[in-house]
């Protein structure tokens, strides 16, 4: 028997991309990831030089569970931006590679500081 409600742990996932414009799932946290692939990934968002969210999913084991049926993703790490799953390590890497990983974040990143202002 589960012993989380799996309806309401969908709900909290939905709050957290909903809130969090850039948003990693993870395994530990960017300053202590507690696996390489989470390691990699969060550097990489983080020489984007934007602020991001995370989730740890090793202290959250009903999001551990839940997030990649909600997802269709079933591994970690999983970059969110803007709502929309952008995709894991090897995925983050590559834009990040290619260039296109920094401008996705610094434009998702300026479009929700100007929500932040307005009146």
């Amino acid at each position: 028997m589960d012993s989380y409600d799996s309806q309401a742990t969908v709900e909290k996932i939905k709050q957290q991309i909903a809130e969090n414009p850039i948003l990693l799932y993870m395994k530990g946290s960017p300053k202590l990831p507690s696996c390489g692939f989470s390691s990699q990934a969060s550097q990489a968002i983080m020489a984007c030089g934007q602020q991001f969210a995370y989730v740890d999913i090793l202290q959250n084991p009903d999001i551990r569970a839940e997030l990649p049926n909600y997802a269709d993703w079933p591994t970690f790490p999983q970059l969110w931006v803007d709502g929309e799953l952008v995709g894991g390590c090897d995925i983050i890497l590559e834009m990040f590679q290619q260039g296109e990983l920094q401008p996705l974040l610094t434009e998702t990143a300026e479009k929700y500081a100007d929500d932040s202002t307005a009146e």
